[in-house]
């Protein structure tokens, strides 16, 4: 029920990015100054600039347009508007891609937690060269954007070697930083860890890697713990073991994502193998202690395989796990790859899970230098190192919850498939959701955001009807729904994809905020 909120109205100043008519006044200053105000500049030599230029009417029209905003006041000179309105109906202004930022007069609503969203402006911008449709493709700039870049959250990376990490000069950032908090060498049980196979360099790369305009990892100022479980020069069984044990020391140092770029199905002896009834998330012991880890609150993210284009084309172990976050390979096209491996698990479930770019994906080579490669390798931790950035947003959520948002914003996941799963997630919508999840939690949910042809409400009392009014990001009225205990949904499907502003009055207050429509 909507008892629980405050609906005053805020002070607040909205300020545009850009005025797109300077040319035109520049080349007729008498439209926007008198001749005595030119007169002025001449005498003291003060020339002319974008200060002078007036504000773009039609961001000004839109803005009065807007849903539950007043216009009080217009400086050119700042290129913004003051207005007032609720916190939730100035923020939506935001959507607008012509708004830079919102600041409020209470400083209050400036500087709060960052689980809200008072603010959106830009506050990291990252030259990713190479590696900028990686990060993309999933919308994590985005999150990078509003200065979720992984601080404060630790990654362990489950491999086979980190040599190079600790002299080649793409991780000298994270060494400077301290970000590289220990590891450990479980196969050879050596504190030695930069040491073994070149494969763990060029993963953690995708995540932690610095070059300015050249490769900028997905979780550039996350803790990393740098683990060796994987043994390149046999396979064995106790691998599974190693990585089993390298989680559980995970789990006592507190971390919260496991990269796992690593996968089994067949051994050296044969006797060991695995076959397809076995990924059933109960068999393999690595699966088993995945799951645990889960169940510990950290996130396992594993690759799905390399296997697509083979006899066994079907996801290893642990990606078979209950509650492994699999990750598919696509290329720079959003296509899914050849060796991407299949899905689902024997009994049924949908795998891989989601899918991040694995074809010529930007790394650092063994050498140290900028490359690409391709795998499932290293889809996986382009995924993780985004993921944490998300879960640095909502440091409250659980790990459930951040599996869970981000499989809903995966662009198949109301029709998920054997080969992509429920397809490439969408950080930017995701935190959006969690935005409106956050919002209504004490008192009904609605769902899902993002929507397609059906907007949910599920409340936890009874309630009175409430009306539900839907407008477009310029303030258009299209759709005025009642909602009722017998008919607790509206239709949506004649809305086309794009961002929303809903809003719900009730007993003579009303809560507006934002939704995304994708497409079916």
């Amino acid at each position: 029920m909507l008892y629980n909120y405050s609906f005053s109205q805020e002070h607040a100043w909205v300020y545009f990015k850009d005025k797109p008519d300077e040319a035109s006044f520049l080349a007729s200053p008498l439209a926007m100054l008198t001749q005595k105000a030119l007169d002025r500049r001449s005498k003291q030599n003060i020339a002319l600039d974008n200060k002078d230029i007036p504000i773009a009417s039609a961001y000004i029209n839109t803005v009065i347009s807007a849903v539950g905003i007043k216009v009080k006041a217009k400086s050119k000179w700042l290129n913004a508007l003051h207005i007032t309105g609720s916190e939730i109906d100035i923020n939506a202004l935001l959507a607008l891609s012509f708004v830079d930022h919102v600041e409020f007069a209470a400083n209050g609503l400036n500087t709060g937690t960052k689980l809200s969203y008072e603010k959106f402006d830009v506050k990291t911008n990252f030259n990713y060269g190479g590696s900028s449709n990686q990060i993309e493709m999933l919308n994590g700039n985005y999150l990078h954007q509003q200065d979720f870049t992984g601080d404060g959250m630790t990654i362990a990376v489950m491999d086979a070697g980190f040599p190079g990490v600790d002299v080649f000069s793409a991780f000298q950032r994270m060494r400077n930083n301290n970000q590289i908090v220990d590891g450990y060498d479980f196969v050879s049980r050596s504190t030695d860890f930069y040491t073994g196979n070149s494969h763990g360099t060029s993963v953690l790369s995708t995540m932690a890697g610095f070059i300015d305009g050249q490769l900028i990892g997905t979780a550039p100022d996350a803790n990393y713990y740098l683990f060796i479980t994987e043994d390149v020069s046999q396979e064995t069984p106790l691998e599974e073991s190693l990585w089993v044990e390298a989680a559980e020391k995970a789990d006592s140092l507190g971390v919260d994502i496991i990269n796992s770029s690593l996968g089994y199905t067949t051994f050296d002896d044969a006797r060991y193998d695995y076959i397809y009834a076995d990924m059933n998330g109960n068999t393999a012991f690595i699966t088993r202690g995945a799951d645990i880890a889960f169940s510990r609150g950290m996130i396992v993210v594993n690759s799905a395989g390399n296997s697509g284009s083979r006899i066994w084309h079907y996801i290893g172990a642990p990606a078979d796990g209950f509650n492994v976050l699999s990750i598919g390979a696509v290329d720079g096209s959003e296509n899914i790859t050849s060796f991407s491996s299949f899905g689902p698990t024997s009994d049924g479930r949908v795998k891989p899970d989601v899918n991040a770019k694995g074809g010529a994906t930007t790394i650092i080579n063994s050498l140290g230098n900028i490359s690409t490669a391709n795998g499932t390798s290293f889809s996986s931790p382009v995924m993780c190192g985004v993921i944490a950035c998300f879960w640095q947003a909502y440091p409250t959520k659980t790990n459930s919850e951040i599996i869970q948002a981000i499989k809903e914003t995966g662009h198949l996941y109301t029709n998920p498939n054997n080969h992509e799963g429920y397809g490439i997630p969408d950080f930017q919508v995701a935190f959006s959701a969690l935005i409106v999840d956050d919002i209504f939690k004490d008192n009904f949910k609605l769902y899902p955001n993002p929507f397609q042809d059906i907007i949910k409400f599920q409340f936890q009392d009874d309630f009175d009807d409430l009306q539900v009014t839907i407008f477009d990001v310029l303030g258009k009225h299209l759709l005025v729904e009642q909602i009722s205990q017998n008919s607790p949904f509206i239709n949506v499907n004649n809305l086309s994809q794009g961002i929303y502003i809903l809003r719900i009055d009730q007993n003579e207050k009303s809560k507006s905020f934002k939704m995304i429509k994708k497409d079916d």
